[in-house]
């Protein structure tokens, strides 16, 4: 177990970051783990690149911590795939939702598919429903982890195995698959059995909120499923992993 919190310069995360560069997904986890290990988790999503983490995470310690947004429109196969890696895993994932206040406000204000309407509203209902229940996940960790890789998203392609969080400057990043490919992370989940969302198998590599995700179409881009309406590739994130102003919903 961790002692008292590890504080880290910039200077010293960007060396740990180039050591870890030429080293495997098991040992920077197991560097978090042995640094931070009851004060780090895991946040999930469920989607391939979680759940292959969660496995490795799993043999390395199998009280590590796992945690997940409930936006409370998830698809139904997600829901499932967490149950399953539950019973598999005999892990008890840790669950944050959006504050029903908060979320009834912005129905109210602006519908309940605000999404479509504009950048702005789709933003918006990011923040409710998944940052700001992150940043109660985030409470009390020193670090936290991720499936983030960099050939994801042009967004993406800058991410270190560690760093610091730039939206969480007294938090530690730690993003361990962060150089695979989408097919090393398809190799270790039928190697290793692990259980993955069904919604794979149907076309779609990346998945969010039900009404935000669709199946790409033979060629496109991973991430074209997701918002898909918006053309914009430079802002096809919700917050969870970059630095920006917080939504409001005052006029």
């Amino acid at each position: 177990m961790a002692g008292p919190a590890t504080v880290y310069s910039a200077e010293e995360l960007g060396m740990l970051g180039d050591y870890f560069e030429t080293r495997g997904a098991e040992a920077v986890l197991a560097w978090a783990l042995e640094r931070f290990h009851p004060r780090f988790a895991l946040s999930s999503s469920f989607g391939a690149e979680d759940v292959a983490v969660i496995d490795m995470l799993w043999r390395l310690e199998p009280k590590a911590r796992v945690v997940t947004l409930d936006t409370l429109r998830l698809p139904k196969a997600t829901y499932e795939v967490i149950e399953r890696v539950q019973d598999k895993y005999g892990i008890q994932v840790e669950v944050f939702r959006p504050e029903p206040g908060a979320v009834a406000e912005m129905v109210s204000q602006r519908g309940l598919n605000l999404m479509y309407e504009s950048i702005e509203n789709r933003k918006l209902c990011c923040h409710i429903r998944k940052v700001e229940p992150l940043e109660r996940a985030l409470l009390g960790l020193d670090a936290w982890g991720t499936g983030l890789r960099r050939d994801q998203a042009t967004t993406r392609t800058e991410v270190k195995k560690i760093e610091p969080d730039a939206a969480r400057p007294a938090k530690i990043k730690v993003n361990p698959i962060a150089d695979w490919t989408s097919g090393q992370v398809w190799d270790y989940i039928r190697k290793n059995q692990v259980p993955y969302n069904a919604l794979h198998d149907k076309g779609y590599p990346s998945i969010g909120c039900d009404p935000c995700t669709r199946a790409i179409k033979l060629g496109e881009d991973p991430r074209a499923g997701r918002w898909w309406w918006e053309l914009d590739p430079t802002q096809k994130e919700c917050g969870l992993h970059v630095a920006e102003p917080a939504p409001s919903l005052a006029p």
